[in-house]
């Protein structure tokens, strides 16, 4: 590995890069993953059941710790309520401690109870409403408890037919609750605002796009921000391009990384367009780098990044450790772009020198940087092998089938 490492840090300097300062950045780069990334999923048809998955949360934390254990990279889980709810909160946080972790975003549920049928934020029932505002409350409350300065927000709010409700008046309706919200955050957490276009409604959603999310971020406060979700979007939508313009605007909040073929697929980040992901690290890094924005600056470097996938028919764990490791290769790649460059070739207006400097950067083979990273920071080199021969995915089978779903 030694020799392939050298061979690698000789070509990447004959390039102009600091291959240091890439390790440095691949070092302190980490991805939030989520509870329920753990536990049983399915499609709308059928929610398939797997010996092995959790049966609480706190089995969750222990699958989310040997994730980290492997890859060194995923300090941190989000917790979903009431799917983690716990009589004490204080103890899941201590429990989360002591393997070596920390629990993350707080994600309400907004979207489960059958009184949210017809909406949640945006029912026309005022009592409906409240209930909505009085959960969101709860969960600040449990954010305090878990030491969470997040709190990630998806509405699943719409209709499905022309006339079945008043757009304009729901925006208002969302407009006031989330306010009351916004409110009762303390001053170090943020509301980290999501969107999508369609799905559960299928003729408006309340919160169709980023520009709807912006808005609103910017109605209610600084401490509102946009979560980019890369399965939200409508087919050929340029994902890197609003993560710019959020990024400028110092509303880009974070990430819910995983990839899309068709609609909200939530399948592994990277397996379907590892392209488009390794162009939205190329904008982050860019906007990193702009100094003379601080804002900018300051907003890239507080990005949240969080996995949200849907593992149907893979295995939990080692679905979850592909994941990061891809996350963390198209990290590594943006950070073999020559900037120099880039930036030259952009000032003479050459199109192809320009495009060439991205390009060449995502076709580099990462491997050996990062295996020395790995080594360096005392993970194995090949987590998914490592986990494979831990021996642990047996070991959790005594669980047997019926654990904790969606």
């Amino acid at each position: 590995m030694t020799n392939r490492y050298t061979f690698f840090e000789e070509m990447q300097r004959d390039r102009g890069i600091d291959v240091h300062a890439a390790k440095g950045a691949l070092k302190s780069f980490w991805v939030e993953t989520p509870s329920w990334g753990y536990g049983d999923s399915g499609t709308r048809f059928k929610v398939f059941r797997r010996a092995g998955v959790p049966r609480n949360p706190f089995e969750k934390l222990e699958d989310a710790a040997m994730v980290h254990k492997m890859t060194g990279m995923c300090p941190t889980v989000a917790i979903h309520i009431p799917w983690d709810k716990v009589d004490d909160y204080v103890h899941l946080r201590q429990y989360a401690e002591s393997l070596g972790l920390q629990l993350g975003a707080v994600n309400p549920n907004l979207f489960q109870e059958d009184d949210y049928l017809f909406g949640s934020l945006c029912n026309s029932r005022t009592a409906i409403r409240q209930k909505a505002v009085d959960h969101l409350n709860d969960c600040i409350d449990i954010a305090r408890m878990t030491g969470s300065k997040i709190l990630s927000l998806w509405l699943a709010d719409g209709t499905n037919y022309p006339g079945q409700a008043d757009i304009r008046e729901r925006k208002h309706w969302l407009e006031e609750t989330l306010a009351k919200v916004y409110a009762r955050l303390a001053p170090e957490m943020r509301l980290l605002i999501e969107y999508k276009f369609f799905e559960p409604a299928f003729y408006h959603t309340d919160l169709a796009d980023w520009g709807m999310a912006y808005n609103l971020a910017q109605k209610l406060g600084p401490q509102a921000q946009v979560l980019v979700d890369l399965g939200h979007h409508a087919q050929g939508t340029n994902v890197e391009h609003i993560v710019a313009f959020l990024l400028d605007e110092g509303r880009l909040g974070g990430f819910h990384f995983n990839a899309r073929k068709y609609a909200d697929d939530d399948l592994i980040v990277g397996t379907t367009n590892p392209y488009e992901l390794f162009l939205v690290f190329y904008q982050i890094l860019a906007a990193n780098r702009d100094v003379s924005h601080p804002i900018v600056v300051e907003t890239a470097r507080h990005i949240a990044y969080m996995i949200d996938q849907s593992h149907n028919i893979e295995p939990k764990i080692p679905a979850m450790i592909r994941s990061v490791l891809n996350v963390q290769t198209q990290y590594a790649k943006a950070q073999l772009i020559n900037w120099d460059e880039l930036t030259e070739a952009q000032r003479q207006q050459d199109v192809l020198r320009a495009e060439a400097a991205v390009r060449e950067a995502f076709e580099q083979d990462v491997t050996p940087l990062l295996q020395v990273v790995r080594e360096e920071m005392g993970v194995p080199v090949n987590p998914m092998e490592a986990y494979i021969a831990s021996g642990y995915e047996s070991g959790i089978v005594s669980r047997g089938k019926g654990g904790m779903s969606w």
